[in-house]
């Protein structure tokens, strides 16, 4: 599924695995990315073929959030000082990550115990077997997927003419 994403919305692989519940819009079909490169935040097409696998998957992610909090680790780590704005955030449904770590991180120096995002290098030793097993016999990686997205949204987008008046 997450290669469907960095495929079908054009991602890079962090901006995938840091994207919160509440950046995903099934209604309009768009994924706000927050602090894309150059720390901009934009907008891409949520695809259609993944809409309904990923709704699947985010019912499956609030029910885990649920156990977390009944279990009292249920908050996630927030960007910036939105934890001391908004001190209730992190336990929210609407800032937990779409796509969160198999484990609890217990580690002091990240404050509670909390759940991270899944961490990159899991997506990219699944693609690896994915691309031995499939006995495709040039490199593949995440960015891959990134750029034949551009080939295939950028004509798609409302760009301004280009067309100039020759008199």
């Amino acid at each position: 599924m997450i290669v469907s994403l960095l495929y079908g919305a054009g991602l890079r692989l962090l901006e995938c695995l840091e994207m919160r519940v509440k950046d995903v819009d099934f209604d309009g079909n768009q994924v706000i990315v927050r602090r894309g490169k150059g720390r901009k935040d934009r907008r891409t097409m949520l695809p259609g073929s993944i809409k309904e696998p990923l709704a699947l998957h985010s019912a499956d992610v609030r029910r885990q959030h649920e156990r977390d909090l009944a279990d009292g680790v249920g908050a996630v780590v927030l960007p910036y000082a939105l934890e001391r704005k908004y001190p209730n955030a992190a336990t929210d449904w609407a800032w937990q990550f779409v796509f969160p770590a198999g484990r609890v991180c217990r580690d002091p120096r990240w404050g509670p115990p909390s759940r991270f995002h899944l961490h990159e290098s899991v997506v990219q030793r699944a693609l690896a077997l994915a691309t031995r097993q499939a006995g495709v016999s040039k490199r593949v990686g995440c960015h891959t997927f990134r750029h034949h997205a551009d080939c295939r949204i950028m004509p798609m987008m409302r760009w301004p003419s280009l067309s100039f008046k020759v008199s």
